[in-house]
């Protein structure tokens, strides 16, 4: 039987960045996940200054041997209209490989891992969680993404193939993307300038797609809100692609899937007695771009701080305030945007007149659905050992 005091299921952004920030608490922090590092990622990517900043990354240091791609601007559209390129001057975010970028903060994060282990079994037992019925544990994070097993135990569904049907309430956004190296002929042949992602929204507006390039690698992928006939939908936009000679015709076409939560929808419960929920396990994932990183991340970093000051004790009511700095962060949850609001007519006239105006592209699309620019890092102050493991010091 192995023990720890927190276990973390799931070694992506949000799994690592928690045992990251828990690092010198006093607690013995063990990180468990299905896939072995570095393990295939498709993502479109790209991290920006306040989470570079949250993270104190060493951007010098971490793209030594690895792709980091200054992000200066975006092309705009509504898919097949016009575009509207904006040009910020400086890098205004930073196209990474998430297969690369996982491993580096697991492997930085200083936890013990065990990777290439599944969950299979969660039992309750004397207050304490049994995992695997090996793995003995006082705290469980679910930090495993959409279909994480924690999260399920804890009364979320996951909705998509993998997991329960998801009510009404919660629509899960499904997506399909593919990230390729290009081969020597297909780069020289590339109309496609790097760090310039193109986004392309549906004309339901219901989704969008997007490709860019990042070093040698190119990256195509689209998402909607709902998942009715999307390997079409994916189809269509890269058949469009390949007749404008935007994409190589003779780029690979098996895409991967993934699924999420947009946080403004979700409704799965965040903590329990002994649990608590981080990243896409807790359904963050900003509404309407679908952006994920930076909120698992974040979320990570409130939880890990919250778990640090619970003393030893966590019950539902001592990890309260992990909720509560959650709610303060990203705001309530609700099952309706505003864009719920407008009928799906007017929606559709003022996208073809808005998508083409500068200023609505770059500071309403990119500056504040794609970037977040108005959210400042968090205030994180120096993390605190756990009370309980004071007399360590």
């Amino acid at each position: 039987m192995e023990r720890c005091d927190v276990l973390i299921v799931g070694g992506g952004p949000a799994g690592s960045s928690c045992a990251w920030r828990l690092a010198g608490s006093g607690l013995d922090v063990l990180v468990l996940d299905r896939k072995g590092f570095p393990r295939d990622k498709p993502c479109a990517g790209w991290v920006t200054p306040p989470l570079v900043e949250e993270l104190k990354l060493d951007l010098e240091e971490y793209g030594r041997g690895r792709v980091l791609e200054p992000i200066t601007g975006f092309t705009v559209s509504l898919m097949g209209g016009p575009e509207r390129t904006t040009d910020h001057g400086r890098p205004i975010s930073y196209a990474i490989r998430r297969c690369e970028f996982d491993d580096y903060l697991l492997r930085r994060s200083g936890a013990r891992l065990r990777l290439g282990e599944p969950v299979k079994s969660l039992e309750r037992v004397g207050g304490e969680w049994l995992v695997n019925g090996e793995i003995q544990t006082r705290l469980l994070v679910g930090a495993g993404g959409h279909f994480c097993p924690v999260a399920r135990a804890l009364g979320g569904k996951t909705g998509g193939r993998r997991g329960e049907v998801t009510s009404p309430v919660q629509p899960v956004v499904a997506a399909q993307e593919i990230e390729v190296e290009l081969t020597a002929d297909q780069l020289r042949a590339c109309p496609i300038k790097p760090g310039v992602p193109n986004l392309a929204f549906c004309t339901d507006l219901k989704g969008y797609g997007w490709f860019y390039r990042k070093g040698n690698y190119l990256n195509v992928g689209l998402g909607r809100e709902d998942d009715q006939n999307l390997s079409d939908h994916v189809s269509a936009y890269v058949a469009l692609l390949k007749e404008h000679g935007r994409i190589p015709k003779d780029l690979a076409t098996k895409f991967s899937g993934h699924a999420y939560l947009l946080y403004t929808h979700s409704v799965r419960p965040l903590i329990g007695d002994g649990v608590l929920l981080v990243g896409d396990a807790a359904g963050l994932a900003y509404s309407p771009s679908g952006e994920g990183i930076r909120p698992a991340v974040e979320s990570a970093l409130m939880a890990a701080d919250a778990i640090a000051a619970a003393g030893g004790d966590f019950r539902r009511d001592r990890l309260g305030p992990y909720a509560a700095r959650l709610t303060a962060r990203f705001g309530q949850r609700t099952a309706r945007s505003v864009g719920d609001l407008i009928p799906a007519g007017l929606q559709r006239f003022l996208a073809r007149n808005l998508m083409t105006w500068g200023w609505f592209a770059r500071h309403v699309v990119v500056d504040r659905w794609f970037l977040r620019a108005y959210e400042p890092a968090l205030d994180l102050d120096p993390p605190k050992k756990s009370p309980e493991h004071s007399h360590h010091l």
